[in-house]
C-alpha cells in the first residue's frame, strides 16, 4: 500500500523480528518437548525467524513501479488477474536471481567495504540491537516484553488511524493549511498555488516511523531536496515556462487556481510538468554518486576482487577434488595466493556456516536459464536481452546497496531508470514495434530493480547477522524459504489493488494512490521508445553539471578532507538523499519522515533510555499498521463500503483527497 501510495517499500525486519520473538517465546515453553517447536531460543534464532519475515515481505518494489506501467503503458493485454501466471513467473524470477547472485557479496559489502564507505545500515543495525537487548537475561525477557506491547499498540494505532481516514481523510491523514487559507478567505489564489506544488502535511504512520529509523541527518538532507526541487527549481521553471502544471478543476472557478505539477501524461504532445525535467538530474545524480563512492575505494575494491577470486578458486579446487580425486595446482595456488589484509575486520562466521559455493552457483545458473525461457516465451524478449537484464542487476545492486545502506532508502529508482535508458539504447533501431520496445523496456528493467530489491534485502540480513554471529548459511536458508511464500503472495495483493483500485493501471489523475513510481517508469520507458518524447535539454545539462558537481565532491571528501580536516566531512550535503527528493512527485513525504527524524531526536533528548526501549519497537509498528490498514482499505473499496461511498472529503483542495 505504501509502495503504491509513494513509491517507496518498507522492509518488516524490525516488527519480525519483535513479532517473531513473542510468538517463538510462547512456543519454545509451551512446546519445549518438541522437536521442531521446541528447544532454545536466542538472538541468532530471532535473527533467522526476522529473515524469513524479511523475505516473506517480497519483491514489492515491481508491483508498485514495473509492472504497473506495463497496462498503463497498454503494453500487455488483458488484466493482472488474467495475467496471474506470468506475473508469478517474473516474480519468481526476479526474486531468487537477486537471491543467489548476492549471496557471494556478504563478505565484500558487510566486511571488507561497510567501515570504508561509511555504510551504517541503519535499520539492520537497530534490528540487531533490538533482538541482543531482548536476549539479555531476565531483563531482557521484560524489555522484549515491553518492546512488543509498544508494537502491538502501535501497530493497532496506525491501523485503526489508516482505516478511519478512508471516512475522513482531510482530518484524520491530509493536512492541507494552504487549501484552508484559500477557504477561509474565499479565495486566495497565492495559497492555492503553494497548495499545487504539494506543500502539505500527511499524517502517514509509515514514513513517520521511517523517520524515526534513519536519523536527522538523512531526514533533513531528504527534505532539503524536497526544498530546492519544489519550492526553488520547479517554480522557476513554470515561471519561464520551461514546464507547466495542469488545471485539475478548469471548469470551477473557485477552484481553477489549482494545479498539478507532477503529471507525466501528454509527454510529447505538450510541455512537460516540472516532475518529468527533475527526474533526470535526480536519477544522475544517484547514478553518478553512488558509482564515485565506489571507484574512490579502488584500493579496498582490488584487495575484495582478490579476496572473491580466493574464495571461487578454492571453491573451483575443492570441487575439482571431488570429480577428479586429486587437487589441480593452478587453483590451489590462486587460493593459496592473497592473503588477508590484517586491518579488515574479522568475519565471525565459520568456513562451514557459510552458504556452500555449489548451492549459489547452481541456484543462480537455474534462475538464470528459468529467465531466459520465461522471458522468451512468456514476455517476447530474446536470450541475449535476457542476459543483459542479468548483469544490469547485478551491476545496479551494487548502487542500490551502497545508498540504501547510509539513507536507510533503497534508491530502485536511479537503478531502474538507469537500466531503462540502457534497454532504451539496445532495442533502438530493431525493428520492434512501439508497444513490444516499451514492454522489453519496463519487464527487462523489473528485472534488473527487482534483483537489486532482494539483493538489498539479503545483505541487510547478512548485515544483522553479522552484528548477532549468525551463521549466515541459516539466515540464507530463512530467507529463501520467505521469499518462496511473497513469489505468491506478492502477485495476489497487486491483484487486489489493482481490483479495488483501477486507476492504478489505467491512469487516472484522481486516485486514491499517486503511484509515482509507476508514473515515472512509464514516463522514461516513453522517453527512450518513442521518438516524440525527449529529455529537455536544460534538465540534462543541469543533470551533467549536478553529476558532476557530486563527483568532484566525493573526491575532495575522500583525498582532501582527511586528517584534522575529516570534521569538515560531517557539514557536506548527502547528494544520494537530496536527489532522492529530486524523483518523488512531491515533498509531502519527505516532511513526514523530517517530522519522525524530530521525533526520535526529540525523545532522545527527553529520555534517553526510553527511547532506546520504545523507539525502534515504535517505528515498525507505525509501518507494519499502515501497511495492513491498506490492504482493508482495498478490501473496503472492493465490498463497496469505502471511504468515497460513505466518507467526507472536507478539507481537501476540491473536495478531494
Amino acid at each position: 500500500m505504501s509502495g503504491l501510495k509513494t513509491g517507496f517499500t518498507f522492509p518488516a525486519s524490525i516488527f519480525g523480528s519483535i513479532f517473531g520473538y513473542g510468538i517463538v517465546k510462547i512456543l519454545s515453553r509451551s512446546c519445549h518437548n518438541w522437536p521442531i517447536l521446541g528447544g532454545s531460543f536466542g538472538p541468532q534464532e530471532n535473527s533467522i525467524i526476522q529473515a524469513a519475515a524479511t523475505g516473506s515481505g517480497g519483491i514489492a518494489g515491481i508491483f508498485v513501479a514495473g509492472i504497473p506501467a506495463i497496462y498503463r503503458l497498454n503494453a500487455i493485454e488483458g488484466t493482472p488477474r488474467e495475467n496471474f501466471g506470468p506475473i508469478i513467473t517474473i516474480t519468481l524470477v526476479c526474486s531468487f536471481f537477486g537471491l543467489f547472485f548476492v549471496t557471494p557479496l556478504r563478505k565484500f559489502f558487510v566486511i571488507r567495504v561497510a567501515r570504508e564507505l561509511k555504510m551504517l545500515f541503519p535499520t539492520p543495525t537497530a534490528v540487531a540491537l533490538t533482538i541482543r537487548s531482548m536476549h539479555a537475561g531476565a531483563a531482557g525477557a521484560r524489555e522484549a516484553m515491553s518492546k512488543l506491547k509498544a508494537l502491538a499498540l502501535a501497530f493497532l494505532l496506525a491501523l485503526f488511524q489508516r482505516v478511519g481516514s478512508y471516512y475522513a481523510i482531510g482530518i484524520l491523514y491530509d493536512w492541507h493549511p494552504f487549501t484552508w487559507i484559500h477557504i477561509w478567505s474565499h479565495g486566495t489564489s497565492w495559497a492555492l498555488n503553494i497548495e499545487s506544488y504539494g506543500w502539505f502535511f500527511e499524517w502517514t504512520p509509515a514514513f513517520i516511523g521511517s523517520g524515526m529509523l534513519i536519523g536527522m541527518n538523512s531526514a533533513i538532507s531528504l527534505f532539503a531536496g524536497a526544498v530546492i526541487s519544489w519550492a526553488i527549481i520547479a517554480p522557476l521553471l513554470v515561471h519561464y515556462g520551461e514546464c507547466i502544471g495542469k488545471q485539475l478543476y478548469p471548469d470551477d472557478p473557485y477552484w481553477g487556481s489549482y494545479y498539478t505539477f507532477a503529471s507525466l501524461s501528454g509527454l510529447g504532445h505538450e510541455t512537460p510538468s516540472p516532475r518529468y525535467w527533475l527526474l533526470w538530474p535526480g536519477v544522475l545524480i544517484m547514478v553518478a554518486t553512488s558509482i564515485a563512492e565506489l571507484l574512490v575505494q579502488y584500493k579496498v575494491l582490488g584487495h575484495a576482487g582478490k579476496a572473491v577470486w580466493k574464495s571461487l578458486a578454492g571453491g573451483l579446487n575443492q570441487l575439482t577434488i571431488k570429480i577428479k580425486g586429486q587437487s589441480n595446482p593452478w587453483l590451489e595456488n590462486q587460493a593459496t595466493k592473497y592473503e588477508d589484509d590484517p586491518d579488515m575486520v574479522a568475519d565471525p562466521a565459520k568456513p562451514e556456516d557459510q552458504v556452500p559455493m555449489w548451492q549459489w552457483m547452481l541456484g543462480l545458473v537455474v534462475s538464470i536459464v528459468a529467465g531466459i525461457l520465461i522471458f522468451q516465451y512468456q514476455w517476447g524478449i530474446n536470450p541475449g536481452l535476457t542476459i543483459l537484464a542479468c548483469l544490469l542487476g547485478f551491476l545496479f545492486s551494487f548502487l542500490a546497496i551502497q545508498i540504501g545502506a547510509v539513507t536507510d532508502q533503497t534508491p530502485l529508482t536511479a537503478a531502474s531508470k538507469a537500466s531503462q535508458l540502457v534497454f532504451g539504447a539496445a532495442t533502438s533501431g530493431k525493428g520492434f514495434s512501439l508497444a513490444h520496445a516499451q514492454r522489453i523496456n519496463l519487464v527487462a528493467g523489473g528485472l534488473a530493480s527487482g534483483a537489486a530489491d532482494v539483493g538489498m534485502s539479503l545483505t541487510s540480513d547478512f548485515r544483522t547477522g553479522f552484528l548477532l554471529s549468525t551463521p549466515p548459511r541459516k539466515q540464507f536458508y530463512a530467507q529463501a524459504m520467505g521469499t518462496l511464500i511473497s513469489v505468491f503472495l506478492a502477485p495476489g495483493l497487486f491483484v487486489l489493488f489493482t481490483t479495488a483500485y483501477p486507476c492504478i493501471i489505467n491512469g487516472d489523475e484522481h486516485c486514491a494512490f499517486g503511484v509515482p513510481s509507476v508514473a515515472a517508469w512509464a514516463a522514461v520507458a516513453q522517453a527512450v521508445t518513442d521518438p516524440n518524447v525527449s529529455i529537455p535539454w536544460t534538465s540534462g545539462i543541469f543533470s551533467i553539471v549536478m553529476a558532476i558537481v557530486c563527483v568532484i565532491q566525493v573526491l575532495i571528501r575522500h583525498f582532501y578532507l582527511v586528517g584534522e580536516r575529516e570534521w569538515v566531512r560531517n557539514w557536506l550535503p548527502n547528494w544520494g538523499a537530496i536527489a532522492l527528493s529530486f524523483v518523488l512527485p512531491n515533498p509531502v513525504f519527505t516532511t513526514a519522515s523530517l517530522f519522525g527524524a524530530l521525533v526520535a531526536a526529540s525523545w532522545r533528548k527527553w529520555k534517553l533510555s526510553s527511547f532506546e526501549l520504545y523507539g525502534y519497537a515504535v517505528a515498525a509498528g507505525f509501518i507494519a499498521g499502515e501497511g495492513l490498514g491498506g490492504v482493508i482499505g482495498a478490501v473496503l473499496q472492493i465490498a463497496g463500503v469505502s471511504g468515497d461511498v460513505y466518507g467526507t472529503s472536507v478539507g481537501c483542495p476540491g473536495n478531494e483527497c
